[in-house]
């Protein structure tokens, strides 16, 4: 996919900043592709880039208006079709990371063939993806994981890849969601994909390499969340991760969504190498990603302590304090300079 830049992002009415993290996550990893933001009245999203109504974004260069909203199911709601139809008749394509096509609006589909504007459904892979045979290829990988969706996984994997690219290291991030492909410019959005494909998705996303280079994949959902853990261990069998990192929001005491406790770190990192194991006896945890945004500094701070005191295992907040504890760990654990 060649989608073209800049973004302007639809934020729509995201009730909350969470639903907006598609958005959320371009801007802070690829703010400058982004020239502004639309949002509709009753959005309580705000990434902090100008609102712009779409002829100013279209003057200031905007070339693709991006759905930037992740919802429950992956709906393209009705009301949302008007500004999309008003961004094609203004001359922008459109990209959604939904489970819903663009396509699938027939507004949407016939502004789009009338101006002659692309639609690109990122989470809808056109790539035809054998089954995972759980053979081992050469090269590393380490997975995040998470003690339930959205506590950073992406965001960890990311700062992982920046960190130990700085290093020296061969690293690149493998994108497994909507975000990460708009992030990256690749990926697969594995949740889209046929439940028995996925290990083989994940497989397709890391293949052989060299035996020094580094998959750092973004983790999917939660092994023990009940909506998204089929996602989660086709993704761990297909990674055939050497290492994974926890993710984790300590505030939190249910599961995004449902009504299921939140799980522990420690039942978390022994599930993992649990199942884990059946494609890399030698999967590891090598670090705890603490998202520390509701903490304050001081609170932040006391709690990464009590994490490594009790997991003992390095443990940061990838955002707020680094990830360079946790790559000091992989050096030690993979004898790497």
């Amino acid at each position: 996919m060649e989608i073209e830049k800049p973004y302007l992002l639809f934020l729509g009415d995201a009730p909350d900043a969470l639903a907006a993290k598609t958005a959320q996550g371009i801007v802070d990893w690829r703010r400058d592709w982004c020239v502004g933001q639309l949002r509709l009245p009753g959005c309580l999203a705000d990434t902090g880039l100008p609102d712009l109504d779409i002829a100013t974004a279209r003057a200031r260069g905007g070339k693709t208006l991006i759905v930037g909203v992740a919802n429950a199911g992956g709906v393209l709601p009705p009301h949302w079709a008007a500004p999309i139809v008003a961004a094609i008749a203004a001359g922008m394509d459109v990209a959604a990371g939904l489970h819903m096509k663009l396509a699938d609006n027939p507004e949407i589909a016939a502004a789009a063939a009338k101006h002659g504007r692309r639609l690109f459904d990122v989470r809808h892979s056109t790539e035809r993806f054998a089954t995972g045979k759980g053979v081992k290829r050469p090269g590393k990988r380490l997975l995040t994981v998470g003690t339930d969706c959205s506590v950073g996984k992406k965001y960890t994997a990311l700062a992982l890849e920046r960190a130990m690219t700085a290093r020296g290291y061969h690293a690149d991030f493998r994108a497994t969601g909507q975000t990460g492909v708009f992030i990256s410019g690749r990926g697969v959005s594995v949740d889209a994909v046929v439940a028995d494909f996925i290990s083989g998705a994940a497989e397709w996303l890391t293949p052989a390499n060299d035996p020094d280079h580094w998959d750092v994949v973004e983790g999917q959902g939660s092994l023990f969340h009940p909506s998204f853990a089929g996602v989660t261990l086709g993704l761990l069998h297909g990674a055939q991760p050497d290492a994974f990192v926890v993710c984790h929001e300590p505030t939190r005491t249910r599961m995004r969504g449902v009504e299921h406790r939140l799980p522990t770190i420690r039942e978390v990192i022994d599930l993992t190498v649990q199942c884990g194991r059946l494609t890399n006896p030698d999967i590891r945890c090598v670090g705890i990603a603490v998202n520390t945004e509701r903490l304050s500094d001081e609170e932040a701070r006391r709690v990464i302590a009590e994490t490594v005191r009790a997991e003992g295992l390095p443990a940061t907040d990838p955002v707020r304090f680094g990830v360079e504890a946790i790559v000091d760990k992989i050096a030690e654990e993979f004898g790497l300079p």
